[in-house]
């Protein structure tokens, strides 16, 4: 037997089918200290049903089961005992079987969500539910390959509904040999509204075939709700090719039964509950700990190792260090003379980047892009300072010009700055005629002749081959 759970509100509904009957359980999912199972207590105002009109003796109180995929699906271990009436006849060659269920109830009036921290909050509300009912329908043809029906005749399944007290009627219509010229190598598959109520009804519908395995295959569905009125229909032209329908390697006609699968939701009438709100809105300060960090920065209390550069010395917090750069992180956790002495000395790097680099560190910000950008990407590498890194990348990008585009580029493969390093390329080769005129340009042929190599690549990829075979030459007499 297979089920399924479908969540109202609060309470949930497990939903199975097997043996010829359509049941439910109405009642209450408790999830065991396992996390793994589950318990479904019949509640006392909840009532099993059977349901397609399928008599039953006896029903389960209580169901336990093993949940996979967070509760979504569920395989029941303790199988339902359940008495099946004999299934309606079916004929020699058309038969249908009908499961349906409505995908909407209400078990109690929903409330409108709590708002978010910092979110407008209205005093009146109002909630709109759109009603959509779901339910399917499978048909089996037999002897398919026997069916005459000439191009454009068409063979009709029985009709069905949502329900037995559902006013609207439905069928299949297949032309087994297209509708027309232009589909007469195809199966057409199309959903009819038969009778109803309403002048209109809007609805979705997917159509699949069922294979050997009685999996779904070859499915395909509309991409939005369509308007049906009596008598209307609507599907696919071309829905599979018939020489792809009757080749016995696909597995589509087991038994020569074709048993198509159509799943129909069907938009019934929208509800309106409104209210009045009685949240009350808190007014929560602004974050400001990038500010707060910048002046731990500043005021260096509690700091507890010391960086020097150039006979300068820099205050700070190894915690924070670490946080923010692996390279710190290591020279703190292993047994190094940085971690012993509380000291590090920095020799390659100018003391005003390092205090840029150190600021960006508490606070994410780097004020003075447009000045140290070059220092700053290789003061980032080194520490591995990824966002610092891409910033800096942007900066230089945006003072891309011909005399310094070779040697941005130069600067660019030495720290692997890959986004950079493509800009690069590109501006170079869009302006390779000026580029190639500046000293840098020149000197990078002779220092790093692979990234004329890989520029030249560049532009050979960019190139668009010519349209059409090549013409043939003349040949002069």
């Amino acid at each position: 037997m297979k089920i399924r759970i479908c969540r109202i509100a609060e309470r949930m509904q497990i939903i199975g089918h097997g043996s010829g009957v359509r049941w439910v359980f109405d009642g209450i999912i408790t999830r065991n200290k396992d996390k793994n199972t589950l318990t479904c207590a019949e509640t006392p105002n909840s009532k099993s049903r059977p349901q397609s009109g399928i008599c039953t003796n006896t029903y389960p109180r209580v169901i336990h089961g093993h949940i996979r995929r967070n509760t979504v699906a569920v395989t029941v271990t303790q199988m339902f005992r359940i008495a099946v009436s004999d299934c309606a006849p079916q004929t020699s060659r058309v038969s249908s079987n009908l499961h349906s269920s409505s995908s909407m109830a209400v078990s109690r009036v929903p409330s409108p969500p709590p708002p978010e921290v910092n979110t407008p909050v209205a005093e009146n509300w109002c909630y709109t539910q759109v009603k959509v009912v779901k339910f399917s329908y499978m048909w089996t043809i037999n002897n398919f390959s026997f069916c005459r029906e000439e191009m454009g005749e068409v063979l009709k399944s029985s009709t069905f509904s949502a329900g037995a007290n559902d006013k609207l009627k439905w069928c299949l219509r297949v032309n087994p040999k297209g509708l027309d010229e232009e589909s007469k190598d195809y199966l057409s598959l199309y959903l009819l509204l038969v009778s109803c109520n309403k002048s209109e009804v809007r609805a979705k519908f997917k159509f699949s075939i069922l294979n050997a395995k009685r999996e779904e295959t070859k499915a395909m569905e509309s991409q939005r709700a369509y308007r049906f009125v009596q008598g209307k229909d609507w599907g696919f032209k071309k829905f599979i090719r018939r020489d792809f329908l009757l080749d016995e390697a696909n597995g589509l006609l087991p038994d020569d039964k074709l048993t198509i699968f159509c799943e129909v939701s069907v938009v019934a009438d929208s509800v309106n509950i409104s209210g009045q709100s009685n949240t009350i809105q808190f007014k929560v300060p602004e974050c400001r700990l990038p500010d707060d960090l910048g002046l731990l920065f500043e005021n260096q209390k509690f700091s507890d190792v010391t960086l020097t550069v150039c006979g300068r010395e820099f205050q700070a917090h190894k915690a924070i260090l670490a946080a923010r750069s692996p390279v710190f992180s290591a020279m703190f956790e292993h047994e190094m003379e940085e971690r012993k002495q509380n000291r590090v000395d920095i020799t390659d790097v100018d003391h005003e980047v390092l205090r840029e680099m150190l600021r960006f560190i508490y606070t994410g910000k780097a004020a003075n892009l447009e000045k140290m950008a070059d220092d700053l990407l290789a003061a980032a590498d080194k520490y591995a300072l990824e966002r610092l890194k891409v910033m800096c990348e942007e900066a230089l990008c945006t003072s891309l010009a011909i005399e310094n585009a070779a040697d941005i580029l130069i600067l660019a493969d030495l720290h692997s700055a890959d986004q950079l390093k493509a800009q690069a390329i590109d501006f170079i080769n869009t302006h390779a005629t000026d580029v190639m005129d500046t000293a840098g340009f020149k000197s990078m042929v002779n220092s790093h002749p692979h990234l004329i190599a890989e520029a030249f690549r560049a532009l050979a990829t960019q190139q668009i081959p010519p349209i059409g075979p090549p013409r043939k030459r003349v040949k002069q007499s």
